[in-house]
């Protein structure tokens, strides 16, 4: 599920007609008193961040003074959530509050519906309050056509002991909430706490909307980044794998950091995964072993080499780790040396500069395991791979051991750039472009790249070169795969003449940013 910051959520609900408090987001602490003193100086400062109980982690704060808003900001964003920072904080108005009850829409999926549930009592876990005081809390079961009648939500209200006028207007918010959740394709919506004020107005205070990751696409007005389920704000790689992921639908590639601003000595590792059983085993496995891991990160369902690839280079932009450790299941149905292509490609180019264990069982593991261990030899750290046959915790045992034996001030290595091509032959792919320099083609005995392409669309022109036998349309429509043969077989085989370039959107400047580069 998708979820939305704070901010975000009660801009949805400000345009369904649901009242919340005047508030502006503020990144600075400048930003926030300068919030401050738009909105009159008493005000509230709330972390934009994803965690329950905000205001017992000194998360939000009730302040009355300017200058108090902006040392209340600076001491929220200098402190971190789990493993990342806070980086956004909401100044609003402060609310003479009366009573504070809960409302929330909730898409069971035992009942496949959604059901309205409603508490007498707000402020705190729902759970909690059902438990401890069940005859406060209430529900309603949804139609789906019909959704929410005016008479049915005040009914509900009745049957926690809520009456008159504040029955009415909670009735009201809870239609809107209800019109707010099937509007957004929400699994949740949820508003706590739901107050009554002082002077007689309902007015949510907080809110929590998740949208289902299918729907995403449906509303680019909500300004969700990543259609992913994220216990954080989006990270600048996060950003950068969904924009690799969300329109290339050949495989998975699932990918979450777990841990920012690490460095090397830690034992933190970039962690690559190939389906969730596999990669659950793999992440026990390290941890036996002393390692924490930087993300967590899926490529199964038999993705081509070139996502293999991005996911690859993705991971090793993580600054700090100490190793790149790749495991997944054994009985893998996708075949594994596109995988193991994909992989010596990202290693050549960054050029890897720690050691690799790789687990690539399933199909072609034997030839994935040739092509990963023999292709990057010449790469000065080690790179392991194993089958279906070695125990993954064998696996994470060689990493560690590795790691004790490489030096933990290793510098990174600069990254290699392909050279100019004299004689260019080039054609797009669906996501990317191959080039041959035909000059160089020319001194290759073996024309390993037509014998090793997977999808068999390249044959040798009368003069001995590599060229298309499908039209360039045809190849960049699907009819080339991606498979990456023509480049890293020839590299390793032949006489290095072919190029895939593969852009990752954003990567490069991320790197830069983070002294990658």
């Amino acid at each position: 599920m998708a979820r939305l910051a704070e901010f975000q959520g009660k801009q949805v609900l400000a345009a369904a007609g649901i009242a919340v408090p005047r508030g502006e987001v503020a990144r600075t602490p400048a930003e926030a008193a300068s919030a401050a003193g738009r909105l009159g100086g008493s005000v509230v400062v709330k972390a934009q961040a994803w965690t329950t109980g905000r205001a017992g982690k000194g998360l939000i704060r009730f302040v009355e003074s300017v200058e108090d808003a902006e040392q209340a900001a600076a001491a929220i964003l200098a402190t971190q959530v789990g493993d990342f920072p806070v980086t956004e904080v909401l100044v609003e108005q402060r609310v003479a509050v009366k009573a504070e009850r809960y409302a929330g829409i909730i898409l069971d999926d035992r009942r496949r519906c959604p059901v309205l549930l409603i508490s007498a009592r707000g402020g705190t876990g729902i759970e909690e309050t059902a438990r401890e005081h069940p005859d406060a809390v209430a529900e309603l079961p949804l139609d789906v056509v019909e959704g929410l009648a005016q008479h049915a939500a005040r009914e509900l209200w009745r049957r926690v002991a809520v009456h008159g006028e504040e029955q009415r207007k909670l009735a009201d918010a809870c239609v809107r909430l209800a019109g707010v959740a099937r509007q957004v394709e929400a699994r949740a919506a949820e508003i706590n706490p739901l107050v009554f004020t002082d002077d007689g107005r309902v007015v949510a205070l907080d809110c929590r909307i998740t949208v289902d990751d299918a729907a995403v696409f449906r509303h680019p007005e909500l300004g969700i980044e990543v259609a992913r389920e994220l216990g954080h704000p989006p990270t600048p790689l996060e950003r950068i794998a969904w924009d690799v992921e969300k329109d290339d639908y050949r495989g998975t590639f699932y990918f979450l950091q777990m841990r920012d601003g690490f460095s090397r000595g830690q034992k933190v590792v970039a962690f690559h995964g190939a389906g969730g059983g596999g990669s659950m085993m793999g992440m026990d496995a390290l941890a036996r072993h002393g390692f924490v891991v930087a993300n967590f990160c899926d490529t199964s369902g038999n993705p081509p080499a070139s996502k293999v690839y991005r996911a690859a280079r993705i991971l090793l932009s993580q600054p700090g780790v100490d190793g790149y450790f790749g495991t997944g299941s054994g009985v893998a149905s996708q075949e594994q040396f596109h995988s193991a292509r994909g992989l010596v490609k990202a290693f050549l180019e960054e050029p890897l500069a720690v050691p690799a264990v790789v687990r690539l069982g399933g199909n072609g593991e034997e030839k994935a395991i040739e092509i990963l261990t023999g292709f990057t030899k010449g790469l000065g750290v080690p790179v392991e791979c194993y089958g279906k046959d070695t125990p993954v915790d064998t696996c994470a045992q060689h990493l560690s051991e590795l790691i004790a034996r490489s030096s933990a001030t290793a510098a990174r290595l600069p990254q290699r750039e392909p050279r100019a091509a004299v004689k260019p032959y080039t054609f797009a792919t669906p996501t990317g472009e191959i080039t041959y320099d035909h000059a160089v083609c020319a001194r290759c005995e073996s024309k390993a790249c037509v014998s090793a392409c997977v999808p068999q669309i390249l044959q040798l022109s009368e003069d001995g070169m590599p060229v298309l036998k499908v039209t360039l349309e045809e190849a960049q429509r699907g009819r080339c795969t991606e498979c990456l043969a023509c480049e890293v077989d020839c590299r390793a085989l032949g006489a290095g003449g072919g190029h895939v370039r593969l852009p990752v959107p954003g990567l490069d400047d991320y790197r830069r940013t983070r002294g990658l580069e």
